[in-house]
């Protein structure tokens, strides 16, 4: 299946990662090639991506947010859960969960701080949720295309990280605070974020090893699942690598 991916990070990272076919690069009429939009027409001369000037209506019909260049490539590499697990070298496991989030924004800034953090993969269930799609590229900056996501039953997936020594840790506001250097945090980790408005199922919630919720001070009640997830993944990393 081919699809369009749109904006100058997104493009360039698909290149860069090499994950995915790219069939060939549409550019703006009149668009400077300088900064990631001269990498973009180097690594696709490189890897011998056709690359086409055409009118900026065209990329227009794809995305508004296009920034000048469209990207013509095949369907996103989906990953599996035994290769994420497979392919983590010398240090434990370190997996985001996705409990059927199901706005593409929140899904892409989660997909870019994990990537920043060192998550090994993301696993989402295998229907009634987010997927990785262009917006969702797009709000990754490109992240996506070096990220391995698996889509997967959540509580088999669970069972089997489970299995291999990994502590699942849910984020909900029906939990208990997290503290500062949390023990929970550590180690093999495998960190579950609910969706936006429900939160963590009830089978999800079962499953966890424990729930926790971020300590807020302010006066509003909760963030929102990618701002929580989010800082949930950078305490992770810090405890991970105090």
């Amino acid at each position: 299946m081919k699809e369009y991916i749109y904006s100058r990070n997104a493009v360039h990272e698909a290149l860069r990662a090499k994950r995915r076919q790219i069939f060939s690069i549409d550019i703006a009429e009149g668009a400077q090639e300088k900064g990631t939009l001269a990498e973009i027409v180097k690594l696709a001369g490189l890897q011998k991506v056709k690359v086409n000037r055409v009118p900026r209506g065209k990329l227009d019909k794809v995305h508004q947010n296009h920034q000048g260049v469209v990207a013509e490539v095949s369907g996103y590499p989906y990953s599996d859960l035994v290769d994420i697990l497979d392919g983590i070298k010398d240090e434990p496991p370190f997996i985001l969960i996705l409990d059927s989030l199901q706005d593409p924004q929140n899904f892409g800034t989660l997909i870019r701080t994990a990537e920043a953090v060192g998550v090994h993969g993301i696993i989402i269930p295998l229907a009634r949720a987010v997927e990785v799609t262009p917006s969702a590229v797009n709000a990754s900056s490109g992240a996506s295309e070096h990220m391995l996501i698996a889509k997967s039953n959540l509580s088999q997936a669970m069972d089997a990280l489970r299995d291999a020594d990994v502590w699942l840790v849910g984020l909900d506001q029906a939990g208990a605070e997290v503290e500062a250097g949390s023990r929970h945090l550590k180690g093999a980790l495998g960190l579950i974020v609910g969706s936006e408005g429900e939160g963590l199922h009830d089978l999800t919630r079962k499953k966890c090893d424990i729930v926790l919720k971020l300590p807020m001070k302010g006066k509003i009640e909760s963030l929102n699942a990618a701002v929580a997830g989010s800082v949930a993944l950078y305490l992770a990393y810090l405890n991970r690598n105090a």
